[in-house]
């Protein structure tokens, strides 16, 4: 359980920050760490990793239009959920659930925002309007998710590799070389 809170909190910190910091529009590490919480943790855990950095991110800059945001969490609960078919870390499983992360979050979110808002006329033409608008956002939320999915798996494939090996050389009795 201790360390099911301290990966829980180190994600959290991430995916917190990097929105509360200068970035572009849409790249940010929340679905990421999602997966990844998905891949190594317990679902409740990984659930809840995107939605409390959501939830103090967003307590700092600002709460918006509630259906639209309900949505947004939904998405990055999904891609927590997601990532539980990554337990075995697959690089073309982990990248090709990165997309599809990707895409539900611009599938469904922008049908949220025309649905629920005033900014789009409710009609085929509204809702194309939409989708087309936002395009340039979903090619920075792929790029995002896809870099981040990347850093995010790999720090971890690589931590796990360095326990291994000192599990390995404890057991040994043996010291780990000096640096």
């Amino acid at each position: 359980m201790k360390r099911n809170i301290v990966i829980a909190l180190v994600l959290i910190v991430i995916a917190a920050v990097s929105r509360l910091v200068p970035h572009v529009w849409n790249v940010a590490p929340v679905a990421a760490a999602a997966m990844l919480a998905g891949a190594i943790m317990p679902r409740k855990w990984a659930i809840g990793v995107p939605i409390v950095a959501m939830l103090i991110s967003d307590s700092i800059i600002g709460f918006y239009h509630m259906p639209v945001m309900l949505t947004v969490y939904a998405c990055f609960a999904a891609s927590a959920l997601m990532g539980s078919w990554l337990k075995d870390m697959k690089a073309v499983k982990v990248l090709g659930t990165s997309l599809a992360s990707s895409t539900l979050f611009f599938i469904a979110t922008n049908f949220a925002v025309w649905a629920t808002a005033d900014w789009y006329e409710k009609s085929w033409q509204g809702l194309a309007l939409a989708y087309t608008l936002a395009i340039p956002f979903f090619r920075n939320t792929m790029l995002g998710d896809f870099i981040f999915t990347v850093v995010l798996f790999g720090a971890c494939t690589v931590v796990r590799h360095g326990l291994a090996y000192l599990e390995k050389s404890r057991a040994l009795n043996c010291q780990p070389p000096c640096a």
